[in-house]
Formats: structure tokens, sequence, C-alpha cells
């Protein structure tokens, strides 16, 4: 048993909730954060069946991927399914957490577990995000440069791609004149004093900037630290919409489909004419996709799976690409398991359980 934050803290330490779409609405949506749970249920929905299941099981959370609630409820009369499933689980002291979006846009999140299945190499985010880093520059004595750097660096500032431990550095003097009260690390109140100073410059991402600057503070001689922040547009390589990678060797198309079917568990595939090209490069989206559709293209992929596309705008793949609907549980299916193991990884003596309930709303009739 725990406290509920301690397993929240970890999933958005993962998928933060900064990294949502501002439409969204996930994190805790029903239950305390200082609720002690013992068990978790698992599910890509939160339905009533779902519920009745974790009041069946003794699971007192439920983790889904789509949150129950998107937008407020002004009442709670049992009217609708969104309605029963709140009042249920607060009657039955069930908390509800949703990690939606934010698992979405995170490498090792839900499109590499679709990566994953269809075993494709070398990902990268399909369309990364801006504004979401920032640039510290501080002026450090000489003699404390490397203990302020490797500071930051703990902190989570300096990393760029796949390289660590990155920062910039250019050699100066600072000047400075101590007033009354003051306690200098350098020179006399009173006195204007030169100092042999180094100009650091790192890139962190938004969310840790209270980490950075409280390594910074703790280590840093000034009483006073002088330093600036900058907003960058530069895109964030970790954090985006959708995925693309290679498979290990090209395929034929329709060798490409069936594997899809395959892996996915797809019941049909809605697709845009075959091209007669092998498949070597793919992208993946869960969920509705189509926003992406130009980035697909621009990434050079030759198929784009995802979910969702309704009919004209298959047209607009205008022979570039072969677009591939594999419907949106059959895309997101697999999120279930993903949170399992980032759960299990952590936490390995809590107990965790993925749902027996099929809540995929859509059925096919062969």
């Amino acid at each position: 048993m725990m406290k509920l934050r301690e397993l929240t803290n970890h999933l958005e330490s993962i998928a933060p909730l900064d990294y949502q779409e501002s439409y969204d609405n996930a994190g805790l949506l029903v239950g305390s954060p200082d609720k002690d749970v013992k068990q978790a249920l698992l599910s890509l929905d939160c339905t009533e069946a779902v519920v009745d299941e974790a009041i069946a099981t003794g699971c007192d959370v439920i983790i889904s991927h789509h949150p129950i609630v998107f937008k407020g409820l002004k009442r709670f009369n049992g009217n609708t399914y969104v309605e029963r499933v709140v009042m249920k689980a607060i009657k039955h002291d069930i908390a509800l957490y949703a990690i939606h979006t934010n698992l979405d846009n995170v490498m090792g999140g839900v499109n590499s577990k679709i990566a994953e299945r269809l075993e494709l190499h070398d990902t990268r985010i399909l369309s990364p995000k801006g504004d979401l880093l920032r640039k510290l520059v501080v002026f450090v004595p000489k003699g404390h440069v490397e203990r302020v750097r490797a500071a930051l660096f703990a902190a989570g500032a300096g990393s760029i791609g796949r390289y660590d431990a990155c920062s910039f550095n250019t050699a100066g003097y600072g000047t400075f004149r101590a007033g009354e009260g003051a306690a200098p690390f350098v020179g006399q109140p009173g006195e204007h004093h030169r100092e042999e100073e180094m100009r650091v410059e790192v890139i962190y991402p938004a969310i840790n900037e209270r980490a950075v600057l409280c390594g910074l503070f703790e280590v840093h001689p000034y009483e006073e630290v002088a330093y600036d922040i900058y907003r960058l547009q530069n895109n964030y390589q970790g954090v985006g919409s959708g995925l693309v990678g290679r498979l290990e060797k090209p395929m034929e198309e329709s060798d490409f489909l069936a594997l899809l079917k395959a892996q996915l568990g797809a019941k049909v595939i809605r697709h845009t004419a075959l091209r007669g090209k092998p498949v070597a490069d793919v992208a993946v989206c869960g969920g509705a996709g189509g926003f992406l559709l130009a980035h697909a293209i621009r990434a050079g992929a030759d198929v784009f799976v995802t979910a969702d596309y309704k009919y004209h705008e298959f047209f607009d793949a205008e022979g570039k690409i072969v677009i591939a609907d594999v419907g949106h549980f059959e895309s997101e299916q697999f999120t279930q398991q993903l949170l399992l193991e980032i759960i299990q990884k952590k936490f390995p003596t809590f107990a965790v359980r993925l749902t027996g309930t099929d809540t995929n709303p859509i059925k096919y009739y062969s």
C-alpha cells in the first residue's frame, strides 16, 4: 500500500502534465492524492463496466488513457455515462486518474509502443513542440565553475538529444561593489571589486526550471547570483506528436499491411491506394492523427499509421503516402501494457492488473 501521490508523481515524471494538449484533462480526476491505494486497474477507457470491475477486484484506483471527464460537469444526476461513472467511483472511494496526450507526446509513450509492435528503429518525434525549452546564463567565479556545472547537469540541464553535460563557457570578468550589510564572497563592502568569472550557458526543459534554479543557488558561492533566463522557440526533439521510424528491412506494401493488421489486432484496415513502392519508413500516431499527415510526408514516410480518418481526408494523401487507418482502439490498446511496465519497474511489489473489460465502442460485423 502507498499514497496515491507516489504513484501519480511517478507517472507524471514520465509524462508531465505540462505536456498535455490544451483541450485535454489528464491527471487526477477523482480522489485525494493522500489516499492510500493498494491495487490499480489499468484501462484504455474508464466506463461503468470498468468501475464495476474495479469494485469486484478490490482496486482502489483506475488509471485510464482517456479521461472520463473532458469538460466541466454542472450536474450529477446520473443522466449520462460520464456522470454515472464519476458518481459510482466517488461512492465506492475509487480514484480516477487519466494519462492521455501527455503520454502521447513523450518518447517512450503511446507511439513508441506502436513502433515497438512494428519493430521500427531509429525512431524520432514526428512533430516536435516548441516553447518548451529555456536557456540559463549564469556568471560564476572561475574556481567554482565545475561545481556549478555539475549541479546544473544533475538538476536536468544540459541535455540535447542524445548528448548530456552540454554547456557553453566564456571567460570574462565581473565588477561590483557590496553595499552596507552585505556579506560578499569576495571583495570588501564599499569597495569596487573586479572578479575573473565564467559565463556558463545551459539549456533545460521548462518543467525542470525550479530544480535547476535550486541546484544553482545551492552551490553558487555568491550572495546575489547573477543569472538570466531566456525563453527558446527551438523545437524540443523529445516531446511532440507522432513518431517516425524505419523497418529493419523494406517490405512490400501488402506484406506491411498484413503485419500491421496482425500486430495491432485490427479487424480491418482502411487505407488509400497502394503506390507500388516498398515500405521502409513508417510514421505512426495513436488515436486521431490526421493533423500530422503533412509532417509524415515531409519526414519521407511511406505509410502513415493512425486512426479516425474521414472519407474526404483520405484524398489528402495525393499519392505521396499510404494512409493506413487501423482504428482508434486498435492503435492505443497497448497503452495498458505500457502503463503496467512503467508502474512495475518502479513499484515491483504494487498490485496492478489489466482490465478484462472490452471498452472498444466500435464493433465489426463480418
